[in-house]
């Protein structure tokens, strides 16, 4: 089998299964309730300062509608939460709850020995041509976005 094959059937099986894999990781312990979409809104919100909607809809390449449903889902399940913006009331902000925050910290574990199991093995020089080579693909990907 050349490369080319072989990295094709490698991409597909990723693609494949990655989400499933992701959505398995995340159902584990008191997250029982979480999908793979809502752990990523809160990722796009992330730990740091409240975040207005739009910001965070733009990260994730979707509507302000979009996101509004399921930041709505998250508020009920008690992982994200609305506050005004001080400087101006009419705009909405929101953060991760701590629930939210403790999430996002068990998915992020997650990713970290997912990354592991990815570079373990490898020296610097095959580390930094998988980094370029996965930001080609993402480049790749993204040009499909526009």
């Amino acid at each position: 089998m050349d490369i080319n094959t072989t990295l094709n059937e490698i991409l597909v099986k990723l693609f494949r299964n990655i989400n499933a894999i992701e959505e398995q990781a995340i159902k584990t312990g008191v997250y029982k309730d979480v999908t793979t979409n809502d752990m990523h809104v809160m990722e796009a919100i992330g730990t740091a300062e409240a975040k207005n909607m739009t910001t965070v809809a733009k990260e994730l390449s979707v509507t302000t509608g979009t996101l509004t449903i399921s930041v709505n889902g998250l508020v009920k399940k008690g992982y994200v939460e609305r506050i005004r913006s001080e400087e101006d009331r009419r705009v909405v902000l929101i953060s991760l709850t701590s629930k939210g925050k403790q999430a996002f910290h068990q998915h992020r574990k997650f990713h970290e020995a997912m990354i592991e199991a990815t570079v373990s093995r490898l020296s610097n020089t095959e580390k930094e041509v998988l980094q370029k080579a996965l930001g080609d693909l993402l480049t790749f990907f993204q040009s499909y976005q526009k």
